[in-house]
Order: structure tokens, then C-alpha cells, then sequence
């Protein structure tokens, strides 16, 4: 039989759909106008390029959160081809449901088309008991469904898990993560509002707190006051803690701020998570530069650069480990760094710098007709994490290439490689074998101990 166009509008037809509910109530029912106003809050700078692996984004009315909403999605638009599948969690607000529930439908529809259900996701989530299909609990909600225009507006081609989550535990919520939040092509999204109905000045001071809390990943804070899709929160930033992920404020107003009184409101904040730390343009800037000055000034004074922190960016005065490189005409020239956060990040890149430049070992120090010639990153390290195998094979099968660097030691013997190594060393034994070299450790020794971190690189 031939396929024709009216084959599969007849197959689309015969599939079952979840039609909106709030259309027309939280968001325009028309598509042009929808499109529209999806775009224009949407029209903002993505304050960091990487891809954000989750978001969490408000639910109300859009002309109360749609604006902060637009921040977290406006992160996508640079991606919009990368990410292919969307896992999206909200929680309940008109029925009680045991668990969380999957609609029993193919597509789920707005003014803007038609999402396609993840099928092969749905039957992998079904095999938890948690999980069930509840129409009840999809027909009438709406903090998954104001998501959907914003993912159809800044993503390409993708399908949708929908959950809505009703009493359910956190370790549901992180078997359910653990299960499909590693795909490289999948974004999690928590729909999660703050605060509800303190005063303005009240909302504020608890929407702060709160925002510390998750960016922090400190789930202890966060319960049902902070914000109505907290159990979700929780697991994901319990998924988030777990993986070494960075968790950061992109926007955070209440109702007060945008359409509404302010003797009642309700808190909307958006947060991205990324794999990790990211910085903007301002503070790789100011890093990059600290590095140069505490080069420069050190053939001078012989010791890294001290520096007023006044006028430093606050993220680079928290504690960071970081490596700092030197090369010249892409020759290494030295390369100096520390794998645990003792100090600012700010100070470690100033102390690094000079070490780079005037007390590697492996190189006389830096004289000053080179320094025009220097060529310099840094590279920021997340905290390590101790690999777990019995066996080398089993320590190779940890290492991620290109993605990881690895820490080894064995008695007093310790060395480390960046990300950046397996550049010129790809395949995994050859990185781990050249890494014993560093360390003065056989080759055919088993390192007692080993770590991974991964770090994010400036130039």
C-alpha cells in the first residue's frame, strides 16, 4: 500500500491527543498571537553559551511568569537542534494522585501544534511502580502544559515525557532521573513557582532564601512553603549534587513585579543547571586578566600578584580549584594548578599564573621577551570524585574521553591530567598509561586511589 498525505493524517487523527486546558485562560488561544508574545519574552541575551542540561521555570498565568520563564528557555536557542527528548515534571493542583502519571495519549496539544509523547520513555518510566496513567491528573493541569509553547518556540524537532507528580518521595523522583537524565540529547525541566500570598517584602525575603537554596542544592530548605513543585525540586537537585552539576539564578521576581497587587504574590524564579560552572564574559575577563597581571607584575616582584577584591566579581571569590597554562606557539610553557579549592578562585588563578610562569619544574622561568607570546587558559575544576573498580579495565571504563580529567595515586606518587590531555592522548589506556609516567608509577601498577572532575576551560 502507498503512504499518502492523507495516510498519515488519517494515522493523526486516529491518535489520541491531550488537548489544552488553559488555553485562552493562562495564554493566548491564538496561534499567531502566542507565538508572539512566547517570542518576545524569549528576545533576552542567554547570559551563559553552554547548553543547560535542566531548568526550572514558573508556572502562572503569562503575564505573571511568562517573562521570567523566557530567561531559563531563552538558554536553549543556541541548542535548539541538540536537545531531541524533554522530561517534564509539574506538580499536581487539581486531583490527588499516588505517585506520578503519565497521560494516556500520543500527543499532547497546544494553539502551536502537536509534542509527541516519548513513547519509548513512557514504557521505560512504567516499569516503576510509581509511575501509572491517570487522565484525570493531565486533563486539567496546567504547570506542564504553559511550558509547552516555550519549548516549541526555542527547540527544533523533540518529543515529551509529561509527569505530573503527586505524593511521591524523593527517591522516586531520582530513580526516575537515574533511569533517563544521563542521555546527552534529553533536557529535565522542574515547573516549580516559589512563594504563595505573603506580602511583597515578605515573598522576597523567602524567594532569596530559597534561590540560595537551590543553588546550593540544599534540599533540607526547600519543602512545600518555598515552592509548590518541591518534591520534583528536591530529586532533581539531588540528581544535580550527585553528578558535580552547577545550579544558577537566571531571574527571580514575584507577581508584585509584574501584573498583579503586592499585598498578595506569588514568587517565580528560573534557574539553569549546567555540567558544569559556567562564567560570563565579564568574569573569564577578569580572570583572564588577574593571570596576565600576576605574570607581568611577578618579573618584577618575584610573588604572585596581590589585589584588592574590591571590584571582583563575587562567584570569582569563592572557593575553586584551577590550573592555569602556558604555551607558546602551541608548546606547552607550563602549566601549574591545584585539584582541591583551598582558596578564591580569584587568588588561585593569581598564585597560578606566577607558578606557571616562574616555578614549573619542568621549564626555566618565563623571560620577558616571551611574555608578549604567551598564550594562556584556565581551566576551573569541579570537585574530584572517587572512581570506585577493583580491576584497570574497571578504572578505564570509568573514564569518559574528552570530558574527564583523572586523578591517580599510588603511595606518595600523584599526578593528574586535564580534560584538555586527552586532546593528544584519545584513547583511554594510552591517557591512563601516560598518566603513571607523570606520577613515576609502573605501568603496570594499579593506583591505590583515583578521582574524576571535570573543568571548565577559559582562553
Amino acid at each position: 500500500m502507498n503512504i499518502t498525505d492523507s495516510n498519515v493524517r488519517l494515522t493523526r487523527a486516529q491518535s489520541r491527543h491531550r488537548k489544552p486546558a488553559v488555553a485562552g485562560m493562562f495564554y493566548p488561544s491564538d496561534r499567531t498571537e502566542l507565538s508572539q508574545m512566547v517570542s518576545r519574552y524569549t528576545d533576552v541575551q542567554a547570559r551563559y553559551s553552554e547548553q543547560p542540561r535542566m531548568l526550572i521555570v514558573p508556572h502562572a498565568g503569562y503575564i505573571y511568569s511568562g517573562a521570567v520563564a523566557g530567561t531559563a528557555y531563552a538558554s536553549l536557542k543556541n541548542h535548539r537542534g541538540s536537545v531531541k527528548k524533554v522530561i517534564l515534571f509539574g506538580p499536581a493542583h487539581r486531583t490527588y494522585i499516588k505517585g506520578l502519571a503519565l497521560p494516556d495519549a500520543d500527543y499532547l496539544a497546544t494553539p502551536l501544534g502537536d509534542i509527541p509523547i516519548d513513547q519509548s520513555l513512557a514504557k521505560q518510566v512504567m516499569k516503576f511502580p510509581q509511575v501509572s496513567i491517570s487522565n484525570d491528573a493531565h486533563m486539567l493541569e496546567h504547570s506542564l502544559e504553559v511550558q509547552l509553547p516555550f519549548l516549541q518556540l526555542v527547540l527544533d524537532c523533540f518529543s515529551i515525557l509529561p509527569l505530573v507528580v503527586g505524593s511521591a518521595s524523593i527517591q522516586e523522583i531520582m530513580e526516575i532521573l537515574g533511569r533517563l537524565g544521563d542521555m546527552e540529547e534529553a533536557l529535565i525541566v522542574i515547573s516549580s513557582d516559589l512563594s504563595h500570598y505573603h506580602e511583597y517584602e515578605v515573598a522576597q525575603q523567602i524567594d532569596a532564601e530559597t534561590s540560595t537554596a537551590i543553588t546550593s542544592c540544599n534540599l533540607a530548605a526547600i519543602g512545600h512553603h518555598q515552592a509548590c513543585g518541591f518534591v520534583a525540586l528536591q530529586g532533581a537537585l539531588q540528581f544535580a549534587r550527585d553528578r558535580g552539576m552547577w545550579v544558577v539564578e537566571l531571574d527571580r521576581r514575584n507577581s508584585g513585579d509584574t501584573a498583579g497587587p503586592r499585598d498578595r504574590v506569588v514568587g517565580y524564579g528560573a534557574f539553569a543547571v549546567y555540567a558544569e560552572r559556567q562564567y560570563d564574559n565579564h568574569q573569564k575577563r577578569q580572570l583572564l586578566d588577574l593571570a596576565r597581571s600576576s605574570i607581568l607584575k611577578g618579573m618584577e616582584s618575584k610573588r604572585p600578584l596581590e589585589f584588592d577584591t574590591y571590584g571582583i566579581d563575587p562567584i570569582l571569590l569563592e572557593k575553586s580549584a584551577a590550573f592555569v597554562t602556558l604555551k607558546i606557539n602551541g608548546r606547552l610553557r607550563g602549566c601549574i594548578g591545584t585539584t582541591s579549592a583551598d582558596d578564591s578562585l580569584a587568588r588561585t588563578v593569581s598564585v597560578n599564573a606566577f607558578n606557571a610562569a616562574y616555578r614549573d619544574p619542568r621549564f626555566a622561568p618565563l623571560e620577558p621577551e616571551e611574555y608578549e607570546h604567551i598564550e594562556l587558559s584556565i581551566s576551573v575544576l569541579t570537585e574530584p570524585r572517587v572512581l570506585k573498580y577493583s580491576t584497570e579495565s574497571e578504572l578505564l571504563a570509568c573514564l569518559v574521553p574528552g570530558k574527564v580529567g583523572l586523578i591517580i595515586e599510588l603511595g606518595p606518587h600523584r599526578a593528574t591530567f586535564l580534560p584538555e590531555v586527552w586532546k593528544s592522548l584519545p584513547r583511554p589506556l594510552d591517557f591512563l598509561q601516560q598518566l603513571k609516567i607523570k606520577a613515576g608509577i609502573s605501568r603496570d601498577a594499579m593506583p591505590e586511589m583515583a578521582w574524576s572532575y571535570r573543568a571548565v576551560h577559559l582562553e
